[in-house]
Protein backbone atom coordinates (compact mmCIF):
# COMPACT_ATOMS: atom_id res chain seq x y z
CA UNK A 1 0.00 0.00 0.00
CA UNK A 2 1.31 3.45 -0.92
CA UNK A 3 2.71 5.24 2.08
CA UNK A 4 4.42 8.56 2.65
CA UNK A 5 3.03 11.97 1.80
CA UNK A 6 -0.67 12.16 1.00
CA UNK A 7 -2.86 15.07 -0.01
CA UNK A 8 -2.92 16.48 3.52
CA UNK A 9 -1.38 19.71 4.76
CA UNK A 10 2.15 18.30 4.40
CA UNK A 11 1.41 17.05 0.90
CA UNK A 12 0.11 20.45 -0.21
CA UNK A 13 3.19 22.04 1.31
CA UNK A 14 5.36 19.68 -0.75
CA UNK A 15 3.60 20.76 -3.96
CA UNK A 16 4.12 24.44 -3.11
CA UNK A 17 7.80 23.84 -2.42
CA UNK A 18 8.20 21.99 -5.74
CA UNK A 19 6.51 24.80 -7.68
CA UNK A 20 8.61 27.43 -5.90
CA UNK A 21 11.85 25.54 -6.63
CA UNK A 22 10.97 24.98 -10.31
CA UNK A 23 9.92 28.61 -10.83
CA UNK A 24 12.97 30.04 -9.06
CA UNK A 25 15.41 27.92 -11.06
CA UNK A 26 13.58 28.76 -14.30
CA UNK A 27 13.88 32.50 -13.62
CA UNK A 28 17.54 32.22 -12.68
CA UNK A 29 18.39 29.99 -15.66
CA UNK A 30 16.60 32.36 -18.05
CA UNK A 31 18.47 35.38 -16.69
CA UNK A 32 21.76 33.51 -16.89
CA UNK A 33 21.14 32.55 -20.52
CA UNK A 34 20.14 36.13 -21.39
CA UNK A 35 23.35 37.44 -19.81
CA UNK A 36 25.39 34.79 -21.64
CA UNK A 37 23.91 35.81 -24.99
CA UNK A 38 24.49 39.48 -24.21
CA UNK A 39 28.21 39.00 -23.50
CA UNK A 40 28.75 36.15 -25.98
CA UNK A 41 29.79 33.54 -23.41
CA UNK A 42 29.25 29.99 -24.66
CA UNK A 43 30.31 28.49 -21.32
CA UNK A 44 27.84 30.60 -19.34
CA UNK A 45 25.11 29.77 -21.85
CA UNK A 46 25.78 26.05 -21.46
CA UNK A 47 25.59 26.37 -17.68
CA UNK A 48 22.32 28.28 -17.97
CA UNK A 49 20.77 25.69 -20.26
CA UNK A 50 21.80 22.91 -17.87
CA UNK A 51 19.25 24.26 -15.38
CA UNK A 52 16.54 22.89 -17.70
CA UNK A 53 17.03 19.43 -16.16
CA UNK A 54 16.16 20.74 -12.71
CA UNK A 55 13.22 22.82 -13.94
CA UNK A 56 11.74 19.80 -15.75
CA UNK A 57 12.26 17.47 -12.80
CA UNK A 58 10.81 19.68 -10.07
CA UNK A 59 8.05 20.96 -12.34
CA UNK A 60 6.93 17.41 -13.13
CA UNK A 61 6.92 16.52 -9.43
CA UNK A 62 4.84 19.60 -8.57
CA UNK A 63 2.34 18.97 -11.36
CA UNK A 64 1.67 15.28 -10.80
CA UNK A 65 1.88 14.93 -7.02
CA UNK A 66 -1.50 13.88 -5.62
CA UNK A 67 -2.95 12.92 -9.00
CA UNK A 68 -3.00 9.21 -8.20
CA UNK A 69 -0.58 6.37 -7.66
CA UNK A 70 -0.35 5.46 -11.35
CA UNK A 71 0.52 8.99 -12.46
CA UNK A 72 3.04 9.42 -9.64
CA UNK A 73 4.60 6.08 -10.52
CA UNK A 74 5.02 7.00 -14.19
CA UNK A 75 6.42 10.37 -13.17
CA UNK A 76 8.96 8.78 -10.85
CA UNK A 77 10.18 6.67 -13.78
CA UNK A 78 10.29 9.79 -15.96
CA UNK A 79 12.42 11.57 -13.36
CA UNK A 80 14.69 8.53 -13.25
CA UNK A 81 15.04 8.85 -17.03
CA UNK A 82 15.88 12.56 -16.72
CA UNK A 83 18.62 11.73 -14.21
CA UNK A 84 19.98 9.03 -16.52
CA UNK A 85 20.03 11.53 -19.39
CA UNK A 86 21.88 13.98 -17.15
CA UNK A 87 24.45 11.25 -16.49
CA UNK A 88 24.94 10.60 -20.20
CA UNK A 89 25.09 14.35 -20.84
CA UNK A 90 27.88 14.62 -18.26
CA UNK A 91 29.83 11.89 -20.05
CA UNK A 92 29.25 13.60 -23.41
CA UNK A 93 30.45 16.94 -21.99
CA UNK A 94 33.54 15.14 -20.69
CA UNK A 95 34.25 13.66 -24.12
CA UNK A 96 33.75 17.07 -25.78
CA UNK A 97 36.09 18.71 -23.25
CA UNK A 98 38.77 16.11 -23.89
CA UNK A 99 38.45 16.59 -27.66
CA UNK A 100 38.57 20.37 -27.50
CA UNK A 101 39.26 22.00 -24.13
CA UNK A 102 37.84 25.49 -23.80
CA UNK A 103 39.55 28.24 -21.77
CA UNK A 104 37.81 29.27 -18.57
CA UNK A 105 36.28 32.73 -18.30
CA UNK A 106 37.05 34.01 -14.75
CA UNK A 107 33.93 36.14 -14.27
CA UNK A 108 31.41 33.68 -15.66
CA UNK A 109 33.23 30.82 -13.95
CA UNK A 110 32.76 32.49 -10.58
CA UNK A 111 29.10 33.30 -11.18
CA UNK A 112 28.23 29.80 -12.39
CA UNK A 113 30.16 28.07 -9.62
CA UNK A 114 28.79 30.15 -6.77
CA UNK A 115 25.21 30.13 -8.02
CA UNK A 116 25.15 26.37 -8.58
CA UNK A 117 26.36 25.70 -5.02
CA UNK A 118 23.96 28.19 -3.41
CA UNK A 119 20.92 26.96 -5.35
CA UNK A 120 21.73 23.28 -4.87
CA UNK A 121 22.12 23.54 -1.11
CA UNK A 122 19.03 25.74 -0.82
CA UNK A 123 16.98 22.99 -2.48
CA UNK A 124 18.53 20.35 -0.22
CA UNK A 125 17.58 22.44 2.82
CA UNK A 126 13.99 22.74 1.55
CA UNK A 127 13.67 18.97 1.05
CA UNK A 128 15.79 17.73 3.96
CA UNK A 129 12.86 16.75 6.18
CA UNK A 130 11.41 14.61 3.37
CA UNK A 131 14.56 12.63 2.63
CA UNK A 132 13.21 9.43 4.26
CA UNK A 133 9.71 9.60 2.80
CA UNK A 134 8.98 6.28 1.01
CA UNK A 135 6.91 7.83 -1.79
CA UNK A 136 8.99 7.16 -4.95
CA UNK A 137 8.14 10.58 -6.39
CA UNK A 138 9.32 12.33 -3.23
CA UNK A 139 12.42 10.13 -3.20
CA UNK A 140 13.10 11.08 -6.81
CA UNK A 141 13.10 14.79 -6.02
CA UNK A 142 15.21 14.28 -2.92
CA UNK A 143 17.80 12.20 -4.79
CA UNK A 144 17.95 14.83 -7.52
CA UNK A 145 18.57 17.61 -5.00
CA UNK A 146 21.21 15.48 -3.27
CA UNK A 147 22.93 14.87 -6.61
CA UNK A 148 22.94 18.57 -7.45
CA UNK A 149 24.46 19.47 -4.08
CA UNK A 150 27.19 16.84 -4.35
CA UNK A 151 28.01 17.61 -7.97
CA UNK A 152 28.05 21.38 -7.51
CA UNK A 153 30.31 21.17 -4.45
CA UNK A 154 32.65 18.63 -6.06
CA UNK A 155 32.84 20.62 -9.27
CA UNK A 156 33.44 23.91 -7.48
CA UNK A 157 36.13 22.44 -5.22
CA UNK A 158 37.88 20.67 -8.09
CA UNK A 159 37.72 23.68 -10.43
CA UNK A 160 39.16 26.03 -7.82
CA UNK A 161 41.83 23.62 -6.58
CA UNK A 162 42.99 22.61 -10.05
CA UNK A 163 42.52 25.92 -11.82
CA UNK A 164 46.25 26.41 -12.26
CA UNK A 165 47.22 22.73 -12.40
CA UNK A 166 49.14 21.62 -15.49
CA UNK A 167 46.87 18.57 -16.01
CA UNK A 168 43.13 18.16 -16.52
CA UNK A 169 42.67 14.47 -15.70
CA UNK A 170 41.43 15.05 -12.09
CA UNK A 171 38.54 17.07 -13.53
CA UNK A 172 37.76 14.20 -15.87
CA UNK A 173 37.69 11.77 -12.95
CA UNK A 174 35.21 14.03 -11.13
CA UNK A 175 32.99 14.09 -14.23
CA UNK A 176 32.91 10.30 -14.28
CA UNK A 177 32.01 10.27 -10.57
CA UNK A 178 29.19 12.76 -11.15
CA UNK A 179 27.81 10.67 -14.00
CA UNK A 180 27.94 7.64 -11.71
CA UNK A 181 25.94 9.52 -9.06
CA UNK A 182 23.24 10.25 -11.64
CA UNK A 183 23.04 6.58 -12.61
CA UNK A 184 22.98 5.51 -8.95
CA UNK A 185 20.04 7.85 -8.29
CA UNK A 186 18.26 6.46 -11.36
CA UNK A 187 18.59 2.94 -10.01
CA UNK A 188 17.54 4.02 -6.49
CA UNK A 189 14.31 5.52 -7.85
CA UNK A 190 13.53 2.44 -9.92
CA UNK A 191 14.30 0.17 -6.97
CA UNK A 192 12.05 2.22 -4.65
CA UNK A 193 9.21 2.05 -7.17
CA UNK A 194 9.59 -1.69 -7.67
CA UNK A 195 9.56 -2.17 -3.90
CA UNK A 196 6.39 -0.04 -3.69
CA UNK A 197 4.73 -2.20 -6.32
CA UNK A 198 5.63 -5.43 -4.52
CA UNK A 199 4.29 -4.01 -1.25
CA UNK A 200 0.95 -3.14 -2.90
CA UNK A 201 0.50 -6.69 -4.21
CA UNK A 202 1.03 -8.27 -0.79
Amino acid sequence: MRTGLDLNLQGRAYKRVMWAIAASILVFGTLQCAWALAIGSSQLLKDGLDWAYSVALYGIAAFVFGRGVRVERLSAFLIALILALAGFHTLYALWADIQGPRPEEPLTFGVSTLSSVVIAFSVVAALWRLRHDPNPLVQATWLSSRNDAISSLLSATTDVALRFAPVRWPEHVISVVLAGICFQATWAIIRAELHDQRTETQ
